[in-house]
């Protein structure tokens, strides 16, 4: 069946272009500006050779400029590989070598590490910089219509990492990505009359599902903010009329405690929405009493579009639980063999529908590992009640969960080893309670080292995101190893966090 994700943009422009799109401060780009855009930028790769199923990065913040080049690369026929605007030279380099990216376009602001890894993967860079884009796409060709795609055709790389290597690129078709959208908007009970809050990142799937790809295909005004702060949130909602507010808890968590809160009207706030990590139940109590809304949690990964189950506003909502599946998929809890357990006990979820990705990217032994017979096994520890609504118990995988952002230990390892000072090292999640986790490395110094915590944390802050590095760093004369000789991060014992100088 032909289609593209990028319909969503076209059919709602073609119904009314007058309505606001996109609003960052007092910019609004309304559907019209933003499928003309997305036309433009089209062109503009087309006449630079882009063929249908190329990829294209996008390392853009939350501006309206990603809403026009995101449809503009779909419209092409196109793949987008969105990628974290905090990305070092050496990671940009890898995303784009490793999806085999023609074009990338990157916010002016990140262009100092964009272009080194641009030019070492190969890969032609368009610095995206307000006044000079626009003059560009004025001289680029329109392209009038979408490429026809088929469903099952790739239309998002999102990249994620695993405990056990590289990154992996999840391969989410023009039909898993339209269905979610879809999902989202019914869970939501989003209309164009709505006004959302995307505060999430737009390169991360619940960003670009649940907020950019759910507000064009109804239609909705999404309000964008780059950096988040408590105050800056709150001043949005209140000048935009926000209706349906989108985030992680710790977003909740920092708008409550704000002294000044009540001094904001927050009166046209009807539903929040949360993922990203557990919210704890007494800030999600404090919040709908303090804001008079109501929020609800969800579950999913970058493997399931994302969202795969999800609390209703028409029913109960359980304490601590992710809901259940949302229409049209299917969950389970397995134990080691596949097998399904009884309500009560704790397995794997397993997740098959019309969300689950067509497999991680030239990964085809990792895609093996995880879909079994339709199903995909999510690494996430949880079991079922009596009633179908499944509750996290753990996680199978030793990924850490830091403000709803994911920081995967082995990568961060990786850079450890490369200081000369570091024998051995143990990344894990410390508890914190803003956070929910921060991240801590244990490490042993290599004999006649005296390299102390700070060093460690400037040097590898210089190679990865800021979000990663380690703020919590002590050492060992050793790390616990079972027979094998394999560190057991379950037994490394976690100095105080109070006696610890976290960065």
């Amino acid at each position: 069946m032909a289609t593209n994700l990028a319909q969503l943009l076209t059919e709602t422009a073609s119904r009314d272009g007058s309505r606001p799109a996109l609003k960052l401060e007092a910019a609004v780009a309304s559907y019209g500006q933003l499928n003309e855009g997305a036309a433009r930028v089209a062109g503009l790769l087309q006449d630079r050779g882009l063929r249908p199923g190329d990829r294209v990065g996008i390392m853009l913040p939350n501006v309206p400029y990603f809403g026009l080049v995101y449809y503009g690369i779909l419209r092409a026929g196109g793949v987008v590989v969105p990628m974290n605007v905090l990305l070092k030279a050496r990671e940009v380099s890898f995303y784009l070598g490793d999806s085999g990216a023609r074009y990338v376009f990157a916010w002016h602001g990140f262009a100092r590490e964009a272009e080194p890894g641009a030019r070492e993967a190969g890969t032609e860079l368009l610095v995206v910089t307000p006044g000079e884009f626009e003059r560009l796409l004025e001289r680029a060709p329109r392209m009038a219509s979408d490429v026809e795609r088929d469903n099952s055709d790739t239309a998002v790389i999102l990249y994620t990492s695993g405990t056990t290597g590289t990154p992996k690129g999840a391969e989410l078709t023009h039909f898993n990505l339209i269905a979610n959208a879809r999902a989202s908007a019914e869970l939501m009970r989003v209309t164009e009359d709505d006004v959302i809050f995307g505060a999430l990142p737009l390169f991360h799937s619940f960003g670009q599902t649940c907020c950019l790809n759910n507000a064009v295909h109804t239609g909705a005004c999404l309000t964008m903010l780059v950096r988040f702060t408590p105050e800056k949130a709150l001043e949005v909602i209140q000048r935009d009329r926000v209706t349906v507010f989108e985030g992680v808890p710790t977003m909740y968590q920092a708008m409550l405690n704000f002294p000044e809160r009540a001094s904001y009207d927050v009166s046209r706030l009807r539903t929040c929405v949360s993922g990203g990590a557990a919210m704890p139940v007494e800030i999600m109590r404090g919040f709908e009493q303090a804001f008079g809304c109501v929020i609800i949690e969800g579950y999913g990964l970058s493997e399931t579009s994302p969202v795969a189950s999800f609390n209703r506003l028409e029913r109960e909502r359980k304490p601590g639980s992710i809901g259940i599946p949302i229409r049209g998929v299917e969950l389970k809890v397995v134990g080691e063999q596949g097998e399904e357990l009884p309500c009560g006990e704790v397995g794997e979820i397993a997740v098959r529908g019309h969300n689950v990705m067509k497999g991680y990217w030239n990964r085809p032994d990792a895609t093996a590992e995880v879909l079994k017979d339709g199903w995909l096994l999510t690494g996430d520890l949880a079991r079922v009640d009596e009633d179908g609504y499944f509750f996290i118990v753990d996680r199978k995988k030793d990924m850490i969960i830091r403000g709803g952002y994911n920081v995967y230990p082995r990568e961060i390892e990786e850079v450890l080893y490369e200081h000369p000072g570091v024998l051995e090292a143990a990344v894990i999640g410390v508890p914190d309670e803003y956070l929910g986790e921060e991240v801590g490395a244990a490490l042993v110094r290599r004999p006649g080292s005296d390299v102390d915590a700070e060093e460690i944390r400037a040097f590898v802050k210089e190679r990865i995101a800021a979000y990663k590095y380690p703020r919590y760093v002590w050492f060992s004369e050793e790390l616990p190893k079972g027979s094998t000789g394999k560190v057991l991060k379950r037994e490394i014992s976690v100095p105080d966090p109070a006696e610890l100088v976290k960065a």
